[in-house]
């Protein structure tokens, strides 16, 4: 917004420049001004030889062209204002008009709030030198408020708020309205100890006051007051002893001292002439004569200054005169280019907006896009490793469900050619004992001695056979066997045979042959098994046994 505003202003320094021919003053700086006749706020030194002359104004033309080449926005409004101030002095309120605008569109856009502020006074109070009472109310509002806030917001001195109700006070007086007159006067009062000590607005309080005095019916009083005040304003502001000496030979008037005030209205007009300034108060100060003429029953006198009267209010005031044609309908330029600016900027701001939300939308989109895509990558990412994993997975299950298969083939093989080899070991052990019995019998050529000991070889090759096959069965099922002491300790090392020989699927007659006991006495060590291993009755010792 600072830099929209910044490049505003120089645009309308732009436009200033070139309406006002600045070409002709392109080599003109500061310092070629000092020696400019400059008004007061300028060179308080010179402050009694000012008149608001053409020579006035062509120095202050400078001074605003040199501000606008140097871009001193403040310097140029304030160029600006004291232009006006010469012209309207001179009764030239048209073009006084022009150069206020000016400054107020300098202001406005450069936000120079107080500069915004002087510019609404002075342009309230040129209204009401033609009782534009609404419009003059209405700018000085506008200056009234717009001081208050930067008075608020700077926490500045609030006596700076004298210098505008004086402005609806003198206001007021010129319209006749006292009690208006008198209410900002008050107002005027409460702020006036604020007031610093280089504030001159508490003179022209007091002048305010003698003038409300005298209305009043006070007129010693007010007189008392008027020239208390007058060396102040004959040294600091000689300009405004037009209306000083005006309103004091009301007071002498009023006082019946007619001398003395015709005295004073004549010094009035002397220095409107001298000083070429309040030209347009003089119609004011001839009626005052003409009347005053005609209560000393000089008529001739008062008809020449009612006629003159007559004469300067038709060049200062007569919608009709060349000056003041245009004042009735005033262009408002300030208020057209501000409006004109106002729309520029809503539609601008409207395309930055529509332009903002295009981007806004290109972005969500991308981002969307870009949010998807990552997540459509991310799901087809997370799916291959799934598969890939569970592909490994069933890789895996394969790899070991075959290598059980392999190895729970391999045991059976194994343990099929164990049965079978302890198959054959039960059919030689069988014939062998045949062979012992008969031998036992003592039958055949050999001695009772020797068959004494072949059965005891036989019997220990029995042992050695039984320990031959447990080693094997165990080095075959290693996890059997370990599963089967942890599970169940205390199993004795014939229950455990037992186990093996009942996982091998041998019969209770193979395992009465082996284990050299009667059937009957197998059915009975598979039911102390059962027991020991906690089997209920509808599940089958075999099953469990290969399950383990």
């Amino acid at each position: 917004m600072k830099k929209t505003n910044k490049l505003l202003l120089k645009h309308i320094l732009t436009l200033l420049i070139l309406m006002n021919g600045v070409s002709l003053f392109a080599n003109i700086n500061f310092k070629q001004l000092a020696s400019v006749n400059v008004p007061f706020h300028y060179q308080q030194n010179n402050i009694s030889n000012f008149q608001y002359s053409n020579d006035s104004a062509h120095s202050f033309q400078l001074l605003y062209e040199a501000s606008l080449k140097n871009e001193d926005t403040l310097q140029a409004i304030n160029s600006l204002r004291d232009l006006a101030h010469v012209y309207s002095h001179q009764g030239n309120h048209k073009i006084s008009y022009d150069y206020l605008w000016s400054a107020l569109m300098l202001a406005d856009a450069s936000n120079e709030e107080l500069a915004k502020s002087l510019v609404y006074k002075d342009i309230g109070r040129h209204y009401s030198y033609y009782n534009r009472r609404d419009k003059a109310l209405k700018f000085l509002n506008l200056s009234l408020v717009s001081r208050k806030k930067i008075i608020d917001k700077k926490n500045a001195n609030k006596g700076e708020l004298v210098d505008n109700y004086l402005a609806f006070a003198a206001t007021f007086r010129e319209m006749n309205e006292w009690n208006l007159n008198k209410i900002y006067l008050d107002s005027c009062k409460l702020y006036l100890p604020d007031l610093t000590p280089e504030n001159n607005s508490r003179f022209f309080y007091k002048f305010e006051e003698a003038v409300s005095t005298n209305n009043l019916k006070n007129h010693k009083e007010a007189l008392i007051k008027f020239e208390k005040i007058a060396p102040w304003f004959k040294e600091n502001y000689p300009t405004y002893q037009v209306l000083l000496f005006t309103y004091m030979g009301d007071t002498f008037r009023d006082l019946g001292r007619f001398l003395e005030s015709e005295q004073y209205y004549k010094e009035a007009l002397e220095v409107s002439e001298s000083k070429n300034a309040h030209k347009d108060f003089t119609p004011l100060i001839y009626e005052r004569l003409s009347d005053l003429y005609f209560s000393k029953n000089k008529y001739f006198e008062a008809y020449s200054s009612i006629k003159k009267a007559k004469e300067l209010d038709a060049i200062y005031f007569d919608s009709r005169s060349e000056n003041n044609s245009p004042l009735l309908e005033i262009q408002d330029a300030f208020l057209k280019e501000k409006k004109l600016q106002n729309e520029l900027a809503k539609e601008r701001r409207l395309n930055q907006l529509e332009q903002d939300e295009k981007v806004l939308f290109l972005q969500k989109t991308i981002l969307s896009t870009f949010i998807i895509i990552l997540i459509l990558f991310g799901l087809i990412y997370f799916t291959n490793v799934r598969s890939k994993h569970r592909a490994e997975k069933e890789v895996i299950k394969e790899k070991r469900e075959l290598e059980v298969q392999k190895n729970t083939e391999i045991i059976e093989l194994k343990n099929k050619e164990l049965a079978a080899s302890v198959l054959k070991l039960i059919e030689k052990d069988a014939f062998i004992d045949s062979l012992k019995t008969k031998l036992s019998n003592g039958k055949g050529d050999i001695n009772r001695q020797e068959a004494k000991q072949i059965i005891h070889s036989i019997s220990s090759n029995n042992i050695e056979n039984w320990n031959e096959f447990e080693a094997r069965f165990v080095s075959i099922n290693k996890s059997f066997y370990q599963r089967l002491k942890n599970e169940f300790p205390n199993l004795t090392l014939n229950d455990q045979r037992l186990c093996a020989l009942v996982k091998l699927n041998f019969s209770s007659k193979d395992i009465a042959r082996l284990l050299n006991m009667s059937t009957d006495s197998v059915h009975t060590t598979r039911s102390r098994l059962r027991k020991k291993l906690e089997l209920p009755r509808n599940m089958n010792l075999k099953q469990f046994i290969s399950n383990i």
